[in-house]
């Protein structure tokens, strides 16, 4: 049954990606197939960060960014999530070994983007890499 739950988790980034850039999903259909379900678990963690920092006005995105944050790594350490975009992301992260410092890194700069600010160089440049 994990084999189903997993491929449901990894259909839903995959709608994510394609409900969100059709441009995107049709560059990643250029790729090779293997690498299709990887880049929508990606996109669907990266999209859904995004969202809550740019959409999500009428809610306390602090808050939301750090539950979502909380929860990413709690997915990766079990290498469970009932959410199916944390399921998805966490199971690429364990497969490719991704390293947290690039997921800290991508949320760090989503947490800069809470707030509208001018950036320094370094900020700037620290604010990009994520």
């Amino acid at each position: 049954m994990m084999a189903l739950f997993n491929k449901t988790a990894l259909e839903c980034s995959k709608l994510i990606t394609e409900r969100y850039s059709t441009s995107f999903t049709l560059g990643i259909k250029t790729l090779d197939r293997k690498l299709h379900l990887p880049i929508y678990a990606i996109y669907g963690f990266v999209r859904y960060a995004d969202e809550i920092v740019d959409t999500f006005h009428d809610y306390d995105k602090k808050t939301l960014l750090l539950r979502f944050k909380h929860d990413t790594y709690q997915a990766i350490e079990e290498g469970i999530s009932l959410n199916p975009v944390l399921q998805s992301f966490q199971l690429i992260v364990r497969q490719y070994k991704i390293e947290h410092e690039l997921i800290e890194a991508f949320l760090k700069s989503m947490e800069m983007d809470l707030y509208c600010q001018d950036y320094d160089a370094d900020g700037y440049n620290e604010y990009i890499y994520g």
